[in-house]
């Protein structure tokens, strides 16, 4: 079951402010200060507000969340209230002193986006020439301050093809997890959307994905793919092979090596989790269920930053976490519970976040009983 009674990630976007122009970017962020965004005093009561409630994983991302000079002062504050800690940077900002500074603070792991096996293809995709070699500059002073890192690559037309290089670069680098994203053609990626691979590519991309997860020697899983869940139940499962819930994009708990857990180990097989254990955190203090589904769920400011009660009186989580409101094939689906269907992708694509998921091929048992029987 996705249930939860309290999330347990919390993807925090503390600025929208970045130099890049990824093409997928779900905000559209710019390289320019963002009127409301929370003060250092703000951010605090919000992390008093999380760390009365629950003790989640807590992404701080943007945007470029270095970009903030109180940045290290606000995970060292979260780490000190009981956090797992992490960040999800560009690298271009990651020098010598920021990132011993990051590791001072408390970050446990940061992720690196790398969309390209090779500096070309990155560069291109990230709208910056040079983006990469400056990434991998700074990749290498967050290694040298023994900061864990995984390797986030947003999947599209332009790279489905060079997956397999991109994970042999991760292995390369030391990354202790590879995670897939797949695109949600949403903020500038709407102008993607003919770079969205189609329903067929993403199942045997997935398919992919779960034999790597099992024979790669570092951990391999997937964002914004909840049908993934329902391709590891189907497929045969070895002796080794045990299930477990896994997290939405929060960063490895660690365990292992630098290099993960090794061959074998279990896959990871959550579904959507947008208001079942994850949520977005906007640079204003805004919740959502997830990043991709901009559909306002809860004002901080205007709550007295208590946190619990607005996630608890959200009439839009209220709604994710009741599986019997879901509508299309996902309601009828066997895989409802443990899958769930992209929620943003759904709405992106109908107005309807309880609609269908749009990517999916399967057809649930149901509906196939129903075919038959016309």
């Amino acid at each position: 079951m996705l249930n939860s009674p309290g999330p347990k990630v919390i993807a925090w976007e503390l600025t929208r402010r970045c130099a890049l122009r990824c093409k997928h970017c779900r905000g559209s962020a710019r390289d320019e200060a963002y009127e409301g965004e929370l003060s250092t005093a703000e951010c605090k009561q919000v992390i008093d507000g999380i760390a009365d409630y629950v003790k989640p994983v807590l992404i701080l991302t943007g945007g470029e969340p270095m970009t903030r000079p109180d940045v290290y002062e606000l995970a060292r504050y979260a780490a000190d209230k009981g956090m797992r800690v992490v960040m999800a940077p560009c690298g271009h900002l990651l020098t010598p002193e920021t990132a011993r500074k990051l590791k001072e603070a408390g970050v446990q792991c940061i992720s690196i986006s790398i969309d390209g096996s090779t500096p070309e293809k990155h560069d291109a995709f990230r709208g910056v020439a040079g983006a990469y070699a400056r990434t991998m500059e700074g990749l290498q002073h967050a290694i040298d301050a023994g900061i864990q890192f995984q390797v986030n690559t947003t999947v599209t037309k332009l790279n489905v093809d060079d997956l397999p290089s991109i994970l042999e670069r991760a292995i390369a680098l030391g990354a202790i997890t590879f995670d897939l994203f797949f695109l949600v053609p949403t903020g500038r990626a709407g102008a993607l959307r003919d770079l969205e691979i189609s329903p067929g590519q993403a199942e045997q991309a997935l398919q992919w994905a779960a034999e790597m997860a099992q024979s790669a020697p570092i951990r391999v899983k997937t964002t914004c793919a909840p049908h993934f869940a329902r391709m590891v139940r189907q497929a045969p499962k070895s002796a080794t092979t045990a299930e477990r819930p896994a997290g939405h994009p929060a960063f490895p708990h660690g365990g292992g090596t630098g290099h993960g857990h090794g061959g074998g180990r279990p896959v990871s097989t959550g579904g959507c989790m947008a208001g079942q254990g994850f949520v977005f955190i906007s640079h204003r203090g805004i919740l959502q269920p997830c990043g991709f589904l901009d559909t306002p769920s809860g004002d901080l400011r205007n709550q007295d930053f208590n946190f619990r009660q607005a996630y608890e009186a959200s009439r839009v989580f209220q709604d994710l976490r009741a599986h019997d409101r879901y509508e299309g094939k996902c309601g009828v689906c066997e895989f409802l519970h443990v899958c769930g269907g992209c929620r943003a992708r759904a709405y992106e694509l109908t107005g309807n976040y309880l609609a269908e998921e749009p990517q999916c091929t399967y057809v649930p048992k149901r509906l196939e009983l129903q075919e038959r029987a016309l």
